[in-house]
């Protein structure tokens, strides 16, 4: 079996601003105002603006070492400029990113600051932050039709993150979908990366019981396994990717993993 462990609190810091900075290169000459496929609520528009209204939020939460919850309509910062200017959106996005990451350094890892977990740290942000950003940029790459690439350290800290989010959730709210994660007898899933560098350890064993699911890092044999590149292992698992695109292959018990995708969400 192989154990994981987050990343330096540093390094959140850094990919806050990596990722928003990717993301204004992605957006750079784009038309706003496209939906993007995985998000189809939203434009790119309203995808930029909630990325950067997300770190804006957290960022207040921390700086402010918020015993509760900030709404953020009562961040007026975190909504974005008026209108869909790119040019001032562009730079919203730029003060978003070097904001965030001066407060999360500043604040540290152990700051305490209210969040939706049991985890109330600025660390938790930092972290939760780099994901979401990392996944949201994801969304804009698909729908620019640009490249996506994350390192591949991010990518398996965003799958052991993304496990320990649904399991909370499961835990903390019976009426969420993902209270059905659970049976003893449905079977696990393995998740298994074929790019990973050595020592990675990029490989997941998902298993049910009775009171609900487990995970851990290692190569088992399950009843279904999604296997491929790790970037795209990552993308199909968050649902990003439709399982018949071809980029991940699924071997074994495809509807045990169709169970799972559907009821892994939260929000």
């Amino acid at each position: 079996m192989m154990t994981s462990k987050p990343l330096s609190h540093d390094r959140y810091c850094d990919e806050v601003a990596r990722q928003i900075s990717l993301l204004r290169e992605t957006l750079d000459g784009a038309d706003l105002s496209v939906t993007v496929p995985t998000c189809p609520d939203w434009t790119l528009a309203r995808l930029a603006r909630h990325m950067g209204g997300a770190v804006r939020w957290s960022e207040r939460l921390v700086a402010t070492r918020a015993e509760r919850n900030i709404p953020a309509e009562e961040i007026p910062e975190a909504g974005g400029p008026d209108g869909d200017d790119p040019a001032a959106l562009d730079a919203w996005l730029a003060e978003t990113a070097a904001l965030g990451e001066k407060t999360f350094r500043d604040a540290g890892a152990d700051a305490a600051a209210w969040s939706w977990t049991d985890d109330h740290t600025a660390g938790f942000w930092a972290r939760r932050m780099t994901h979401e950003l990392a996944v949201h940029r994801a969304d804009a790459a698909i729908a620019t039709g640009v490249p996506y690439e994350l390192a591949p350290e991010l990518a398996a800290d965003a799958i052991d993150e993304w496990l320990d989010i649904v399991r909370f959730v499961q835990r903390a709210d019976p009426s969420d979908s993902a209270a059905e994660l659970r049976g003893a007898g449905r079977g696990s899933l393995h998740l298994h990366a074929t790019d990973a560098p050595e020592g990675l350890g990029a490989e997941w064993l998902i298993e049910f019981g009775d009171d609900g699911f487990t995970w851990r890092r290692g190569h088992e044999k399950a009843a279904v396994a999604l296997r491929g590149p790790l970037t795209e292992v990552l993308l199909a698992f968050y649902r990003r990717r439709p399982l018949d695109a071809g980029q991940a292959e699924v071997i074994g018990d495809r509807d045990l993993l169709d169970f799972w995708l559907e009821r892994a969400t939260f929000g």
